[in-house]
Protein backbone atom coordinates (compact mmCIF):
# COMPACT_ATOMS: atom_id res chain seq x y z
CA UNK A 1 0.00 0.00 0.00
CA UNK A 2 1.39 3.34 -0.73
CA UNK A 3 1.36 6.47 1.17
CA UNK A 4 -1.39 8.08 -0.43
CA UNK A 5 -3.52 4.52 -0.05
CA UNK A 6 -2.54 4.41 3.53
CA UNK A 7 -3.17 7.72 4.52
CA UNK A 8 -6.90 7.60 3.20
CA UNK A 9 -7.33 4.10 5.28
CA UNK A 10 -6.30 5.78 8.10
CA UNK A 11 -8.78 8.39 7.74
CA UNK A 12 -11.53 6.05 6.61
CA UNK A 13 -10.58 4.47 10.11
CA UNK A 14 -10.73 7.33 12.02
CA UNK A 15 -14.42 8.23 10.73
CA UNK A 16 -15.41 4.74 11.09
CA UNK A 17 -14.58 5.34 14.87
CA UNK A 18 -16.57 8.52 15.25
CA UNK A 19 -19.38 6.91 13.64
CA UNK A 20 -19.26 3.89 16.24
CA UNK A 21 -18.78 6.02 18.93
CA UNK A 22 -21.74 9.06 18.03
CA UNK A 23 -19.11 11.70 17.90
CA UNK A 24 -19.60 12.31 14.25
CA UNK A 25 -22.96 14.46 14.83
CA UNK A 26 -21.78 16.02 18.39
CA UNK A 27 -19.44 18.63 18.55
CA UNK A 28 -15.60 17.74 19.33
CA UNK A 29 -15.22 20.58 21.51
CA UNK A 30 -17.19 22.24 23.54
CA UNK A 31 -16.88 25.39 26.01
CA UNK A 32 -19.18 26.83 28.30
CA UNK A 33 -18.82 29.61 30.48
CA UNK A 34 -14.49 28.64 31.14
CA UNK A 35 -13.35 31.17 33.70
CA UNK A 36 -9.33 30.70 34.96
CA UNK A 37 -7.61 33.36 36.86
CA UNK A 38 -4.11 33.26 37.95
CA UNK A 39 -4.59 35.07 41.48
CA UNK A 40 -6.11 38.67 40.42
CA UNK A 41 -5.37 38.10 36.49
CA UNK A 42 -8.33 36.78 34.71
CA UNK A 43 -6.90 34.80 31.81
CA UNK A 44 -10.76 33.50 30.82
CA UNK A 45 -13.60 35.52 31.55
CA UNK A 46 -16.56 33.61 30.46
CA UNK A 47 -15.60 31.49 26.92
CA UNK A 48 -18.45 30.24 24.95
CA UNK A 49 -16.72 27.87 22.26
CA UNK A 50 -18.05 25.01 20.08
CA UNK A 51 -15.99 22.83 17.52
CA UNK A 52 -17.37 20.77 14.67
CA UNK A 53 -15.93 16.88 13.51
CA UNK A 54 -13.58 18.10 10.99
CA UNK A 55 -13.28 21.44 11.32
CA UNK A 56 -10.08 23.83 11.12
CA UNK A 57 -11.10 26.13 14.07
CA UNK A 58 -8.54 29.35 14.54
CA UNK A 59 -7.84 31.05 17.60
CA UNK A 60 -6.41 34.33 17.50
CA UNK A 61 -5.59 37.19 20.02
CA UNK A 62 -3.60 39.54 21.09
CA UNK A 63 -0.30 38.13 23.62
CA UNK A 64 -2.05 37.25 26.97
CA UNK A 65 -5.47 37.31 25.77
CA UNK A 66 -5.63 33.75 26.90
CA UNK A 67 -5.01 31.52 24.42
CA UNK A 68 -2.51 28.87 25.87
CA UNK A 69 -4.64 28.69 28.70
CA UNK A 70 -7.58 27.82 26.84
CA UNK A 71 -5.52 25.43 24.76
CA UNK A 72 -4.28 23.82 27.97
CA UNK A 73 -7.84 24.07 30.04
CA UNK A 74 -9.52 21.79 27.06
CA UNK A 75 -6.16 19.19 26.99
CA UNK A 76 -6.75 19.13 30.48
CA UNK A 77 -3.52 19.94 31.79
CA UNK A 78 -4.67 23.21 33.82
CA UNK A 79 -7.66 23.10 35.58
CA UNK A 80 -10.72 25.55 34.56
CA UNK A 81 -14.10 26.71 35.69
CA UNK A 82 -17.07 25.84 33.51
CA UNK A 83 -18.65 23.48 31.21
CA UNK A 84 -15.61 21.92 29.06
CA UNK A 85 -16.12 18.82 27.18
CA UNK A 86 -13.95 17.15 24.44
CA UNK A 87 -15.45 14.20 22.38
CA UNK A 88 -18.67 14.59 25.06
CA UNK A 89 -16.31 14.03 28.08
CA UNK A 90 -14.86 16.52 30.41
CA UNK A 91 -10.96 16.81 28.68
CA UNK A 92 -9.15 14.85 31.48
CA UNK A 93 -11.13 11.88 30.99
CA UNK A 94 -10.48 12.10 27.11
CA UNK A 95 -8.53 8.88 25.98
CA UNK A 96 -4.90 10.42 25.30
CA UNK A 97 -4.47 8.50 21.67
CA UNK A 98 -6.92 10.30 20.17
CA UNK A 99 -5.11 13.81 20.99
CA UNK A 100 -2.57 15.43 19.15
CA UNK A 101 -1.07 18.53 20.84
CA UNK A 102 1.80 21.18 19.78
CA UNK A 103 2.72 23.77 22.49
CA UNK A 104 3.95 26.87 21.51
CA UNK A 105 6.68 25.97 23.85
CA UNK A 106 8.32 22.94 23.15
CA UNK A 107 11.96 21.55 23.99
CA UNK A 108 12.76 17.75 23.62
CA UNK A 109 15.85 16.24 24.25
CA UNK A 110 18.48 17.54 21.98
CA UNK A 111 20.91 14.56 21.49
CA UNK A 112 18.52 12.93 19.71
CA UNK A 113 17.81 12.41 16.48
CA UNK A 114 14.54 13.67 14.46
CA UNK A 115 14.28 9.93 14.10
CA UNK A 116 14.54 9.09 17.42
CA UNK A 117 12.09 11.66 18.46
CA UNK A 118 9.30 10.60 16.46
CA UNK A 119 9.79 7.05 17.42
CA UNK A 120 9.87 7.78 21.31
CA UNK A 121 6.65 9.84 21.09
CA UNK A 122 5.39 7.35 18.90
CA UNK A 123 6.10 4.63 21.50
CA UNK A 124 3.82 6.20 23.85
CA UNK A 125 0.51 4.82 22.01
CA UNK A 126 -1.10 1.72 21.70
CA UNK A 127 -0.77 1.95 17.57
CA UNK A 128 1.38 5.06 15.63
CA UNK A 129 2.47 5.68 12.26
CA UNK A 130 5.29 4.43 10.90
CA UNK A 131 7.94 7.30 11.55
CA UNK A 132 9.51 7.46 7.96
CA UNK A 133 6.02 8.70 6.02
CA UNK A 134 5.20 11.30 9.17
CA UNK A 135 8.79 12.49 8.64
CA UNK A 136 8.37 13.04 5.01
CA UNK A 137 5.05 15.04 5.69
CA UNK A 138 6.39 17.62 7.70
CA UNK A 139 9.26 17.88 5.00
CA UNK A 140 12.18 16.53 7.36
CA UNK A 141 12.99 13.14 5.24
CA UNK A 142 16.41 14.48 4.34
CA UNK A 143 17.33 15.38 7.77
CA UNK A 144 16.31 12.96 10.05
CA UNK A 145 18.83 11.05 10.98
CA UNK A 146 20.51 14.92 12.10
CA UNK A 147 20.21 15.62 15.99
CA UNK A 148 17.80 17.73 16.77
CA UNK A 149 20.21 20.21 17.88
CA UNK A 150 21.74 20.86 14.89
CA UNK A 151 18.75 21.73 12.97
CA UNK A 152 17.47 24.89 11.84
CA UNK A 153 14.80 26.64 14.28
CA UNK A 154 12.36 25.89 11.48
CA UNK A 155 13.50 22.29 11.24
CA UNK A 156 12.87 21.83 14.64
CA UNK A 157 9.21 23.18 14.18
CA UNK A 158 8.55 20.64 11.69
CA UNK A 159 9.93 18.29 13.89
CA UNK A 160 7.84 18.80 16.61
CA UNK A 161 4.86 18.42 14.51
CA UNK A 162 5.70 15.20 13.63
CA UNK A 163 5.30 14.42 16.83
CA UNK A 164 2.19 15.68 17.57
CA UNK A 165 1.02 13.84 14.24
CA UNK A 166 2.89 10.68 15.00
CA UNK A 167 -0.83 8.88 16.61
CA UNK A 168 -2.64 9.95 13.82
CA UNK A 169 -5.20 12.07 15.98
CA UNK A 170 -8.39 12.71 16.00
CA UNK A 171 -8.09 16.38 17.42
CA UNK A 172 -5.05 17.90 16.86
CA UNK A 173 -4.23 21.15 18.46
CA UNK A 174 -1.42 23.23 17.24
CA UNK A 175 -0.21 26.42 19.00
CA UNK A 176 1.45 28.29 16.63
CA UNK A 177 3.06 25.64 14.39
CA UNK A 178 4.50 27.66 11.87
CA UNK A 179 6.93 29.71 13.95
CA UNK A 180 10.45 30.10 12.45
CA UNK A 181 9.61 28.04 8.98
CA UNK A 182 10.55 29.22 6.09
CA UNK A 183 7.80 30.07 3.42
CA UNK A 184 8.26 26.71 2.02
CA UNK A 185 8.00 24.89 5.15
CA UNK A 186 5.22 26.87 5.91
CA UNK A 187 3.27 26.33 3.04
CA UNK A 188 4.45 21.94 3.33
CA UNK A 189 2.50 22.43 6.95
CA UNK A 190 -0.27 24.67 5.69
CA UNK A 191 -0.98 21.70 3.09
CA UNK A 192 -0.85 19.05 5.56
CA UNK A 193 -3.17 20.64 7.61
CA UNK A 194 -5.37 20.51 4.78
CA UNK A 195 -4.61 16.90 4.61
CA UNK A 196 -5.62 16.25 7.78
CA UNK A 197 -8.90 18.10 7.67
CA UNK A 198 -10.05 16.52 4.47
CA UNK A 199 -9.39 13.19 6.40
CA UNK A 200 -11.59 13.78 8.99
CA UNK A 201 -9.07 15.12 11.57
CA UNK A 202 -10.56 17.89 13.68
CA UNK A 203 -7.99 20.92 14.10
CA UNK A 204 -7.68 23.64 16.95
CA UNK A 205 -5.18 26.19 15.95
CA UNK A 206 -4.06 28.57 17.98
CA UNK A 207 -1.83 31.45 15.37
CA UNK A 208 -0.13 34.92 14.71
CA UNK A 209 0.07 34.24 11.43
CA UNK A 210 -3.39 35.99 10.08
CA UNK A 211 -3.43 35.04 6.71
CA UNK A 212 -2.12 31.23 7.68
CA UNK A 213 -5.79 31.20 9.91
CA UNK A 214 -7.60 33.08 6.94
CA UNK A 215 -6.69 30.23 4.47
CA UNK A 216 -7.01 27.07 7.17
CA UNK A 217 -9.76 28.20 8.87
CA UNK A 218 -13.54 27.42 8.86
CA UNK A 219 -14.25 29.43 11.69
CA UNK A 220 -12.42 31.58 13.49
CA UNK A 221 -13.08 32.87 17.21
CA UNK A 222 -11.08 35.70 18.38
CA UNK A 223 -10.09 36.23 22.23
CA UNK A 224 -9.69 39.78 23.63
CA UNK A 225 -9.01 40.04 27.56
CA UNK A 226 -10.04 36.65 28.07
CA UNK A 227 -13.46 36.90 26.32
CA UNK A 228 -14.39 35.38 22.56
CA UNK A 229 -15.40 38.60 21.11
CA UNK A 230 -15.80 37.36 17.77
CA UNK A 231 -16.59 34.08 15.85
CA UNK A 232 -17.27 33.11 12.62
CA UNK A 233 -16.43 32.01 9.33
CA UNK A 234 -13.11 34.68 7.91
CA UNK A 235 -15.18 35.55 5.36
CA UNK A 236 -17.83 36.24 7.47
CA UNK A 237 -15.69 37.97 9.73
CA UNK A 238 -14.60 40.38 6.87
CA UNK A 239 -17.73 40.82 5.94
CA UNK A 240 -18.67 42.29 8.93
CA UNK A 241 -15.56 44.10 10.12
CA UNK A 242 -12.93 44.27 7.72
CA UNK A 243 -14.27 47.73 5.95
CA UNK A 244 -13.85 48.20 2.47
CA UNK A 245 -11.47 48.05 0.08
CA UNK A 246 -8.41 50.67 0.19
CA UNK A 247 -5.75 52.29 -2.54
CA UNK A 248 -2.47 53.00 -0.75
CA UNK A 249 -0.89 55.98 -2.62
CA UNK A 250 2.95 56.31 -2.33
CA UNK A 251 4.50 59.61 -2.25
CA UNK A 252 7.57 61.07 -0.91
CA UNK A 253 5.90 61.29 2.58
CA UNK A 254 3.04 62.27 4.74
CA UNK A 255 0.28 64.54 2.05
CA UNK A 256 -0.17 68.21 2.94
CA UNK A 257 -3.86 68.78 4.49
CA UNK A 258 -4.03 70.87 0.85
CA UNK A 259 -3.16 67.81 -1.03
CA UNK A 260 -5.67 65.18 0.99
CA UNK A 261 -8.68 67.82 0.64
CA UNK A 262 -7.87 68.60 -3.40
CA UNK A 263 -7.53 64.63 -3.90
CA UNK A 264 -11.01 64.49 -2.03
CA UNK A 265 -12.67 67.13 -3.95
CA UNK A 266 -11.49 65.77 -7.06
CA UNK A 267 -12.85 62.13 -5.84
CA UNK A 268 -15.74 63.34 -5.38
CA UNK A 269 -16.02 64.92 -8.85
CA UNK A 270 -14.56 61.32 -10.72
CA UNK A 271 -16.27 59.11 -8.94
CA UNK A 272 -19.78 60.67 -8.03
CA UNK A 273 -21.70 58.00 -9.65
CA UNK A 274 -21.37 54.73 -8.18
CA UNK A 275 -21.17 52.54 -11.74
CA UNK A 276 -17.55 54.26 -11.80
CA UNK A 277 -16.03 52.26 -9.27
CA UNK A 278 -17.04 54.21 -5.65
CA UNK A 279 -19.00 52.56 -2.85
CA UNK A 280 -22.07 53.56 -1.58
CA UNK A 281 -20.62 56.66 -0.05
CA UNK A 282 -17.87 58.55 -1.32
CA UNK A 283 -14.03 57.36 -0.41
CA UNK A 284 -12.54 58.21 2.34
CA UNK A 285 -8.86 60.27 1.97
CA UNK A 286 -6.68 59.96 4.57
CA UNK A 287 -2.79 61.33 4.65
CA UNK A 288 -0.40 58.13 6.09
CA UNK A 289 2.97 57.95 6.81
CA UNK A 290 3.72 57.14 3.30
CA UNK A 291 1.17 59.27 1.76
CA UNK A 292 -2.57 58.75 1.15
CA UNK A 293 -5.01 56.18 1.37
CA UNK A 294 -8.37 56.35 -0.36
CA UNK A 295 -10.55 54.17 1.44
CA UNK A 296 -14.05 52.45 -0.41
CA UNK A 297 -12.58 52.40 -4.45
CA UNK A 298 -13.02 49.00 -6.18
CA UNK A 299 -10.67 47.61 -8.64
CA UNK A 300 -12.81 49.72 -11.73
CA UNK A 301 -12.86 52.17 -9.97
CA UNK A 302 -8.67 53.01 -9.57
CA UNK A 303 -8.54 54.54 -12.86
CA UNK A 304 -10.81 56.86 -11.86
CA UNK A 305 -8.84 57.86 -8.67
CA UNK A 306 -5.46 58.13 -10.50
CA UNK A 307 -7.53 61.00 -12.62
CA UNK A 308 -8.69 62.60 -9.63
CA UNK A 309 -4.63 62.60 -8.18
CA UNK A 310 -3.64 63.72 -11.77
CA UNK A 311 -6.48 66.66 -11.52
CA UNK A 312 -5.58 67.80 -7.90
CA UNK A 313 -1.61 67.89 -8.94
CA UNK A 314 -0.37 65.06 -6.54
CA UNK A 315 2.47 63.20 -7.95
CA UNK A 316 2.72 59.59 -7.09
CA UNK A 317 5.26 56.67 -6.86
CA UNK A 318 3.00 53.67 -6.41
CA UNK A 319 -0.41 52.50 -6.24
CA UNK A 320 -1.00 49.13 -4.13
CA UNK A 321 -4.90 48.11 -3.82
CA UNK A 322 -5.97 45.33 -1.19
CA UNK A 323 -9.07 44.00 -0.15
CA UNK A 324 -9.73 43.72 4.11
CA UNK A 325 -8.49 40.87 5.51
CA UNK A 326 -8.62 38.68 8.45
CA UNK A 327 -5.74 40.76 9.51
CA UNK A 328 -8.04 44.09 9.38
CA UNK A 329 -10.28 42.31 11.37
CA UNK A 330 -7.79 41.62 14.50
CA UNK A 331 -6.70 45.11 14.40
CA UNK A 332 -9.97 46.91 14.66
CA UNK A 333 -11.60 44.47 17.20
CA UNK A 334 -8.36 44.28 19.18
CA UNK A 335 -7.46 47.80 18.94
CA UNK A 336 -3.92 47.31 19.10
CA UNK A 337 -2.76 49.69 16.10
CA UNK A 338 -4.35 52.28 13.84
CA UNK A 339 -7.03 51.14 11.99
CA UNK A 340 -9.61 53.76 9.65
CA UNK A 341 -12.45 51.76 10.44
CA UNK A 342 -15.18 52.67 12.81
CA UNK A 343 -18.25 50.95 14.12
CA UNK A 344 -19.13 48.37 16.84
CA UNK A 345 -16.97 45.25 18.22
CA UNK A 346 -19.94 42.59 17.50
CA UNK A 347 -19.86 39.02 17.15
CA UNK A 348 -20.51 37.77 13.47
CA UNK A 349 -22.65 34.69 13.11
CA UNK A 350 -21.44 32.60 9.98
CA UNK A 351 -23.69 33.83 7.55
CA UNK A 352 -22.25 37.76 7.76
CA UNK A 353 -24.25 38.89 10.19
CA UNK A 354 -24.18 40.47 13.93
CA UNK A 355 -25.52 39.63 16.62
Amino acid sequence: MNETAAASASAAEGRDRDAADGAGSDPVVVGEGVRKSYGEVVALDGVEIRVEPGEVFGLIGPNGAGKTTLVRALTGTTEAEGDLRVFGVPPREVDPQRIGLLPQSFDPPERLTATELVDYYGGLYDAARDTEPVLRDVGMADDADAWYETLSGGQKRRTCVATAIVNDPDLLFLDEPTTGIDPAGRRSIHRLIERLADGGTTVFLTSHAMDEVERLADRVALLREGAVVAVGAPEALIAAHGGEPRLEVALDGPAEEADTEAVRGALRDALSDRAAGAGPDAPAVESTRGGLRIVGVRPEGIGNAVDALDAAGVAFESLAWSEPSLEDVYLRLTGEEYSPRSGEVGEADPDGGDR
